[in-house]
């Protein structure tokens, strides 16, 4: 009788012991379109299967399909402030670019406000900080999102812009090495990591490693890069960036860098505003020329 009731009980051990059912993550829009340019929450994938990121779309009137630009923001070391930043938008870039028939998707990455989850692209302590890594763990987040919209009906398939500010400028570096049909421009807006060490003005962690690392990044890269910074830029001021820019070039990539007057206060968000989108407007309008078609 006793094994009668061990076996009858082995079903409900078997359920106990079962790792719990996860919810199965969605993706797409997740709200309704709305002003401006037809603001939609939307949802992509992440690297970390179980989380869909957070993003914004924005496009133009009609049903395209359009060349697809993807903003990657800017990020901290600091836990507390990646878990409070609120979903970036760059108003002012989306509205140039929705202006010049782009659709725009700005996803947030894992670590950051909404979206959660682990912080893949932590580049380590200051004076071991790996910023090969990081950059290349921020690029592949950036790919998620692109490939994923890439597959949308209202848009192209080729020709795509990323544009990257900071440390997501950083990453887009990274992914230069794409494919340049796919991907025919790069705009970086300050580059880098490690900037402001230790919250100072003009003070970079391990600077030699960041060096080396866009040299590193230069190596693979096929898509051309333009390279801009504020001329009041703290975090990675004109003449240190003109280095990084010089170390990508020196392992291969193409850049075209670009020093801007000072905007506001502190030129490494400058992106963020409207005057800072107006100082760069010549340098976008040149790097977003669609590629010409080569002659058969």
């Amino acid at each position: 009788m006793r094994l009668l009731n061990i076996l009858a009980l082995l079903p409900l051990l078997s359920l106990l012991a079962a790792p719990p059912l996860r919810a199965q993550v969605t993706f797409g829009p997740s709200g309704e379109e709305g002003e401006p340019f037809r603001r939609q929450q939307w949802l992509v994938p992440s690297p970390d299967t179980d989380i869909a990121a957070h993003a914004l779309l924005f496009r133009p009137a009609g049903t395209g399909p359009f060349r697809l630009a993807v903003i990657a923001h800017a990020t901290t070391q600091n836990v507390l402030r990646r878990a409070q930043m609120p979903q970036p938008e760059y108003r002012a870039l989306v509205a140039f670019l929705v202006a010049r028939g782009f659709a725009v998707l700005v996803p947030e990455r894992l670590g950051h406000g909404a979206t959660g989850g682990r912080y893949v692209e932590d580049q380590g302590g200051c004076d071991e900080a790996d910023y090969a890594r990081s950059g290349r763990a921020t690029a592949a987040e950036i790919s998620f999102a692109l490939d994923y919209l890439r597959k949308q009906d209202f848009v192209r398939r080729d020709a795509a812009v990323v544009l990257g500010h900071s440390a997501g400028g950083w990453g887009a570096l990274a992914l230069a090495n794409a494919d340049p049909k796919a991907i025919s421009a790069i705009i970086a807006f300050a580059p880098g990591r490690g900037g402001h060490a230790n919250d100072e003005a003009n003070r970079i962690c391990a600077p030699h490693t960041l060096l080396a690392a866009a040299a590193e990044f230069g190596k693979a890269a096929r898509v051309p890069v333009t390279w801009l910074v504020a001329d009041n830029d703290s975090y990675f001021a004109p003449a240190f960036s003109r280095s990084l820019a010089d170390a990508f070039r020196s392992g291969g990539g193409k850049v075209d860098f670009r020093a801007l007057p000072a905007v506001g206060s502190e030129g490494h968000w400058m992106i963020e505003t409207e005057a800072g989108v107006k100082a760069a407007s010549l340098e976008l309008d040149r790097a977003l020329k669609p590629p010409l078609a080569k002659k058969p």
